[in-house]
């Protein structure tokens, strides 16, 4: 079976890497089309994966509809070559399209509520749209619940060993702690008129933060002199060898946050918008604390570097999360392998998901 897969953000590689290798040992044959940014490139070129580009895409939500001509052309031009059996992606509004433009089956994943202007875009075209349970909007008879988070498919103990060599990559010594910072780009379609760190708190951050620990900054836009020297420089692969090993992340990103918290790394979330699997992270496992305003943020780094043994406290909750969540990637594989009959499965008996814990 030939499967095509569309990738819009350096996190959906990870998403989907382990499910390919797996599917790849099984006979399945895969193909990404990729908007161009320098990190998704060489994650791509680091695991291996076939692709081809798409281009840059649209900052804005104007540009990124002038764009999607030009774009749903190009991976149609990739699917007419490889002939593609099923396409799948996160929420994406090209694979969706192209998929029903080609009478194939397009399965979405998608974990954002927000993201109201994708979601027009790719739902009328997908046959499955499989979401986190903690998914708190309802998106009609296509959406099917699975009780994990997207990061998880990367990040589940079956998959992820960190690499305590990156201390040594830092520069970071035995027993001593850093920070993690990051913070996003904005241009996302869902981004258009939200905030999260001011240009203020994040130097007022930093220059806190420095009395109790090192500090690393990982931006996705440019940097204002006075904080370049603090930023992370490593391959993007290793990012979650980075947050497992960190005392506390801050960050304007909901992903790296869930990131963080899994790896059983307290995250502060800097952002005015909520998405379900950080509402779920904070209000029942106590591993997040969400910032609408950038008022107390400062004070709450603050009191968890305090806390004494906090690694220890928040990796005891992770585990709890842990127990309760299946291995996402094995779920996507069985469901995939076995697509459609596997979706029939899941309509009738949701429970059969905890056969992959």
């Amino acid at each position: 079976m030939n499967i095509l897969i569309d990738i819009g953000h350096p996190a959906h590689i990870h998403y989907f890497r382990n499910m390919v290798k797996i599917l790849e040992k099984k006979g399945f044959s895969f193909h990404f089309t990729l908007r161009e940014r320098d990190s998704t490139v060489a994650l791509m070129d680091r695991y291996g994966f076939k692709y081809s580009k798409r281009g840059k895409g649209g900052k804005s939500i104007i540009n990124k509809i002038f764009a999607m001509p030009f774009i749903n052309f190009k991976v149609l031009s990739v699917a007419r070559r490889f002939k593609p059996d099923l396409l799948v992606s996160f929420a994406s509004p090209y694979a969706a399209q192209i998929a029903w433009l080609i009478r194939k089956p397009h399965i979405a994943f998608d974990d954002t509520e927000h993201a109201v202007f994708a979601h027009k875009l790719y739902r009328p075209f997908s046959n499955v749209i499989l979401t986190p349970s903690c998914y708190y909007k309802q998106l009609e008879r296509k959406q099917l619940l699975f009780s994990s988070y997207m990061e998880l498919c990367y990040l589940h103990p079956n998959y992820f060993k960190p690499d305590v060599s990156i201390l040594s990559e830092l520069g970071v010594k035995d027993n001593e702690r850093y920070c993690i910072l990051r913070f996003v780009s904005w241009d996302a379609n869902h981004d258009v008129g939200q905030k999260g760190l001011s240009y203020r708190t994040k130097t007022q951050l930093v220059n806190e933060l420095l009395k109790h620990c090192k500090v690393f900054i990982s931006s996705e836009s440019s940097l204002p002199d006075e904080l370049i020297k603090y930023k992370l420089n490593i391959h993007p692969s290793r990012l979650h060898d980075v947050l497992y090993f960190a005392s506390l992340y801050i960050g304007e990103g909901s992903t790296t946050a869930s990131e963080a918290t899994i790896l059983g790394t307290p995250a502060i979330y800097v952002n005015s918008l909520v998405v379900g699997y950080c509402k779920e992270q904070e209000e029942k496992y106590g591993l997040l604390y969400q910032f609408k305003e950038n008022k107390g943020i400062i004070e709450k780094a603050v009191e968890i570097l305090n806390m004494s043994n906090s690694k220890e406290y928040f990796n005891k909750k992770r585990d709890i999360m842990l127990s309760e969540k299946i291995d996402p990637t094995a779920f996507m594989v069985w469901f995939i392998e076995n697509y459609p009959n596997s979706a029939k499965i899941m309509k009738e008996n949701p429970d059969y998901q905890y056969n992959f814990k």
